[in-house]
């Protein structure tokens, strides 16, 4: 459950003048949201973790792309591992004390910067790779891609702490809670805070980047002679900006409502309680995103499909079926012969 929302049933909303109860809310809740999480737990999990296995056995982190595909990964599994927990508190009250609470909405948090983050610099890294193809050979280097994700995940981390020190489990009523308690006389500031830096790093940032690469990239990708790779990559470009927008606008649409709902004419219980509504559908729509990042950034393309099926048949098929060797030998065969540096990086610069 989102960390941002008080999941308590008597939950108090102290932008109306009085108590607004959303029981109902928390009924739904119970219902809806843990088997969508667990659904996106488990396929968000074992995709990002296929890629986490690959990018260290088969490409061996040899790229730029390749450091920032790992990192990409870790982020959407930080981010994944809090489902099970917020599972959990949906159909109950928050059982697993303060310090937990903190954490796992430390990992919620960082987990969610970090990966937009390294989503801008995959979009950078690819037009680099198109657009500047001299000056790339010479920038996207491993060591300067793993500078710049140390440089991201401590970004992650400082965008993060407001969530995080406002964060804390308390017994409210007759249930304990895990969410933000912002000061009484500041409650106001903070809430718009964290929205406006939720939907600026989260929405008008990664598209405004997006464009303007992308931009860049079918400029470019239109001038090339080869036909059939340039209707490949414009057609990949598109499908990443919009599932993108199509997963994390409405979430940020709903939290805008919900923060500045006094502005909207929303300021009353009946409206609330269906942001809230809106706001559990739309995040959960959001957090598929991170189901859907290997799809789109790993395996859409024709490469890394191949190291996938090397995996399987060298790691998986041979020890369930040990009498059967040839799978994973030919397997191999075909990747050392098929793949030299030049053509590999060809197919990473425009197609991953």
């Amino acid at each position: 459950m989102d960390p941002q929302m008080s999941p308590t049933p008597d939950y108090i909303d102290y932008s109306m003048s009085e108590p607004c109860q959303k029981t109902n809310v928390r009924q739904i809740a119970s219902r809806l949201l843990p088997p969508l999480y667990s659904l996106v737990f488990i396929s968000g999990f074992v995709g990002n973790l296929l890629v986490v296995l690959i990018l260290i056995k088969c490409k061996k982190l040899k790229s730029m792309t390749d450091i920032y595909l790992l990192n990409l990964a870790v982020s959407d599994l930080l981010f994944l591992l809090t489902l099970p927990f917020w599972a959990h508190y949906s159909v109950g009250q928050w059982v697993f004390g303060s310090v937990m609470c903190r954490l796992l909405t430390g990992l919620y948090f960082i987990g969610f910067f970090s990966g937009i983050f390294f989503i801008i610099l995959l979009t950078i890294d690819r037009y680099l790779a198109i657009v500047h193809a001299v000056f790339a050979l010479k920038a996207r280097t491993v060591t300067f891609g793993a500078v710049t994700s140390g440089v991201t995940w401590v970004v992650a981390v400082f965008a993060s702490l407001p969530g995080i020190i406002f964060t804390k489990a308390q017994f409210e009523e007759s249930a304990y809670s895990c969410g933000p308690y912002f000061p009484a006389m500041q409650y106001h500031f903070w809430k718009n805070f964290q929205t406006l830096k939720m939907v600026l790093l989260g929405l008008v940032l990664p598209l405004l980047v997006m464009v303007v690469c992308y931009s860049g990239i079918l400029k470019t990708l239109l001038r090339c002679r080869n036909e059939k790779k340039r209707h490949k990559a414009v057609r990949l470009i598109f499908v990443i900006m919009i599932v993108y927008f199509l997963f994390w606008a409405p979430y940020n649409i709903v939290l805008l409502l919900d923060t500045f709902s006094g502005s909207f004419g929303l300021n009353n219980c009946s409206s609330s309680n269906r942001l809230d509504q809106a706001m559990q559908v739309t995040e959960t729509l959001g957090m598929t995103h991170c189901c859907i990042n290997p799809v789109i950034y790993a395996f859409v393309g024709e490469k890394f499909r191949r190291y996938l099926s090397v995996f399987f048949r060298k790691h998986i098929a041979r020890r369930l079926c040990k009498q059967c060797p040839v799978f994973y030998r030919e397997a191999v065969d075909r990747m050392s012969s098929t793949y030299t540096p030049s053509t590999g990086e060809q197919e990473v610069s425009v197609g991953l």
